[in-house]
Order: C-alpha cells, then sequence, then structure tokens
C-alpha cells in the first residue's frame, strides 16, 4: 500500500521534478548544461533553415506559377495544329458552348479569346522579330497588371480599333522605345507585300519570363482580325483560368472531355514542361533540407538526453529507491526534453519568422531573373505550414528520444546510490 500510495505521489509529481531539475543551481553548473544549450540551439537554428526553405520553396513555385498563367491562362483551348506554332493561323468562331461561361467545368473562373501573330519592329537604327498577341474585352488585365513599371495598359475597350501596345523592357532597350514612341510595326503574309501598322507604345512591362520578354508585344485583338482578314467573331484561341491550380491536371482533363473533338485543350504544365520540371525539383529540395535538418536536430537532442540522464544517474536512483518506476523516470526526462525542444521552436519560429517579414516587405535578397524568372526571392508561408512543421517536429523527437531512456531500465538503484 505504502509503494502504491508513493508510485501516485511521483506520478502527480513527474512534470514538477522535470522542471525542477531544469531550474537547479546544480543543472545550470553541471556538465551537461552547455550540451543542452547546443541541443536547445541546434532545434532554433533547424527550425529557422526549415521556415526558410519552405518560404523560399513554395514562394518562387507560388510566383512563377502566376506569372506564366497570367500569359497563357492555365488551360489553352485551340484547334489541332501540327506545326505546334506558336501563332494562330486559322481562326475559331466565338460561339461556342464553353464561351464566356464555361458551365460544364465549374472549377473554370474566367475564359478569355485571344489570337497572335508574327511580326518584325523596325526603327531607324534597327529592328526585331516579335510576337503581337491581341486581346479582347474579356482580357483579364489584374493579373498582368503587376508586371507594368511605366505607362499604361492598352485601352481595347473602345469602339475604334486602338493602336496602342505592352511591350517588354527588354525589347524597348533593345530597339531604344519609350513610352510614347512610334513602333512602325510590319505583318509578312504569303505570297503579298508586307502590311505596314503604325503602333504607338503605351506602356513598358518587365515579367521576368525569358520566354515572354524576349517575344511578345500585346495590343487590340482587332489589328489583328483585320491583318488576317478574319470576322469580328473570329479569334485565334481560348486561355482558360482555374479556381485551384493544385488540381489543374484533373481540371485540364476534364476541359479536354467538354470541347468539341476539334480542339484541343493543354495545361500550362504541358505547354511548359521545362519549367514545372524545374518548380516540381524544389519539392525535392525542401523535403530533403527538412530531413537533413531532423536527423542533425533529432542527435543533438539525443546526446543532451543521454548527457543529462548520465549526469542525473544518483538522482534516478534515489527516485528508483523511493518506489518511481523506470517509465516514471523516463516520463520525468522527456518533459525535461519537451520542454527544451519547445524553448528552440519558440526561439526558431521568431526568428525564422522575423526573416521571412524581412524579405517579404524589403526584399533584399535579389536573384538573376535569367535563372529564377525572378528579381527578387519571394516567400510564402501558411499558418498550417507553420503549424505543421511545430508540430512534425514536435512529435519526431519526441518519439525518437523514447529510445534513448531505456538506459534509464538498465540502472540499478544500489549502484547509482553508491556512485552518487
Amino acid at each position: 500500500m505504502v509503494y502504491l500510495k508513493t508510485e501516485v505521489k511521483f506520478v502527480n509529481l513527474e512534470y514538477f521534478i522535470a522542471r525542477r531539475v531544469q531550474h537547479s543551481t546544480e543543472y545550470k553548473n553541471s556538465v551537461s548544461a552547455p550540451i543542452i544549450k547546443i541541443a536547445t540551439a541546434a532545434i532554433a537554428i533547424g527550425m529557422i533553415v526549415m521556415i526558410i526553405a519552405v518560404a523560399t520553396g513554395v514562394g518562387l513555385q507560388k510566383k512563377i506559377k502566376e506569372k506564366v498563367s497570367a500569359f497563357n491562362g492555365d488551360v489553352t483551348i485551340s484547334l489541332y495544329d501540327r506545326n505546334n506554332s506558336i501563332t494562330t493561323t486559322r481562326p475559331i468562331s466565338i460561339y461556342q458552348e464553353f464561351y464566356p461561361d464555361f458551365k460544364s467545368v465549374p472549377e473554370v473562373s474566367h475564359i478569355q479569346a485571344v489570337a497572335t501573330k508574327g511580326a518584325m519592329i523596325r526603327t531607324a537604327t534597327d529592328f526585331e522579330g516579335v510576337i503581337l498577341k491581341g486581346v479582347g474585352n474579356d482580357y483579364q488585365w489584374e493579373s498582368f497588371e503587376e508586371f507594368l513599371i511605366e505607362g499604361s495598359i492598352p485601352d481595347v475597350s473602345q469602339e475604334a480599333t486602338s493602336k496602342d501596345i505592352l511591350i517588354s523592357d527588354d525589347i524597348a532597350r533593345r530597339l531604344n522605345l519609350k513610352v510614347g514612341d512610334k513602333a512602325p510595326t510590319y505583318f509578312i503574309k504569303e505570297n503579298e507585300e508586307p502590311l505596314a501598322r503604325a503602333f504607338t507604345v503605351s506602356g513598358i512591362y518587365d515579367s521576368g519570363l525569358a520566354e515572354y520578354d524576349t517575344k511578345f508585344i500585346i495590343g487590340d485583338l482587332r489589328n489583328i482580325q483585320k491583318i488576317n482578314k478574319w470576322n469580328d467573331d473570329e479569334v485565334g484561341k481560348f486561355e482558360v483560368f482555374i479556381e485551384n491550380f493544385d488540381r489543374i491536371d484533373q481540371v485540364g482533363r476534364d476541359i479536354y472531355v467538354n470541347v468539341p473533338q476539334i480542339f484541343d485543350a493543354v495545361t500550362i504544365k504541358d505547354q511548359y514542361r521545362t519549367i514545372f520540371q524545374w518548380l516540381a525539383l524544389l519539392d525535392s529540395n525542401i523535403y530533403g533540407i527538412i530531413g537533413i535538418i531532423l536527423i542533425v536536430g533529432i542527435i543533438n537532442m539525443i546526446t543532451a538526453l543521454l548527457v543529462l540522464i548520465l549526469d542525473r544517474t544518483g538522482m534516478i536512483g534515489l527516485l528508483k529507491s523511493l518506489g518511481a518506476t523506470d517509465w516514471t523516470v523516463r516520463k520525468i526526462f522527456l518533459y525535461n526534453a519537451m520542454a527544451l525542444i519547445v524553448k528552440g521552436l519558440l526561439w526558431g519560429n521568431f526568428i525564422g519568422l522575423g526573416v521571412v517579414a524581412v524579405q517579404y516587405f524589403f526584399a533584399p535578397l535579389r536573384l538573376d531573373p535569367s535563372t529564377y524568372y525572378v528579381s527578387e526571392a519571394p516567400v510564402y508561408i501558411s499558418w498550417w505550414q507553420i503549424a505543421l512543421l511545430n508540430t512534425g517536429t514536435l512529435i519526431i523527437c519526441l518519439l525518437v528520444l523514447i529510445i534513448p531512456t531505456y538506459v534509464i531500465s538498465r540502472i540499478s538503484p544500489v549502484k547509482a546510490m553508491r556512485f552518487e
């Protein structure tokens, strides 16, 4: 009966004893104190690295996906073309069941009609081959406005055909064009004289995507319709935007099934495989970094816990002699380890989120756009990712730390008391 009461008493005081051990003067001056501090610092540094890795990796993926989607939509619907040409040569009537509302696929948020045409801009000193992308009233400029660095977006809503165009900063520098300058543009037609059009530069954009910045200018769709001698209700293709990019593969298949057989529906992941394969590698890098950090943190915590156990051998013997079971004593050290892990996580979150916030608001870290498609390191992290990182780290560390506490069961109370 006395043994049972003593054991219950120790069960109720496990956490209290763990805290007393952690904050005692003897503990702070013991051999294990510097090792404990190193282990706590390792957890904090590991959390900092994991937060930064997730924030920059996910941010870069999200930003590049948004850029590619802004130019192409998430899915492109066009006539089958064996030549896979960027420019559209055969017209499509806008009178389709899926336009302007794609009711058969509810995940579609917007659809717009566009056309493209190869051309050449020639100035007094130089010339440049470009692709004119014609857009209409349904064009979603909101996703494009962040790329505008000078001037304004062409107004294609007027009754008269607009002669304003939007050119990239790359093309503007090579042709020495500025906002308000005339851009004499020539369209080559088979077996016909080149058609000249006098466009005016209304704005300059910079997306950071070389695939677009070196080629595309944007203007009124009606210019292409007139050059190609199309009717007012004929366009080159349709660009489709979806609500959830994570489901682009499934939604792309649904769109393909729900359009007439003469049309092809291709997702931007299929159109730009190289970019998205590179983005997929970022996931592997993030998982690899998290795995390595967890291994290092676990090794440090195991070392610290073993040192703490050996440093407290006498206390373990005393508790066992008073009736405490092995599991009771092990839980005392696990509580202690949990407190150290939580302390490291709190510091890691504070510093890690602080670094992410500085990059988000001030962007001190710059990147080479020709390599990373962005001029500054984008960061993005959600609260559920923070919660998952912290919860996962705490649980994994505690589960692994159960193993080294088995050393306690091999400590004899008699020998421990003699050792003390």
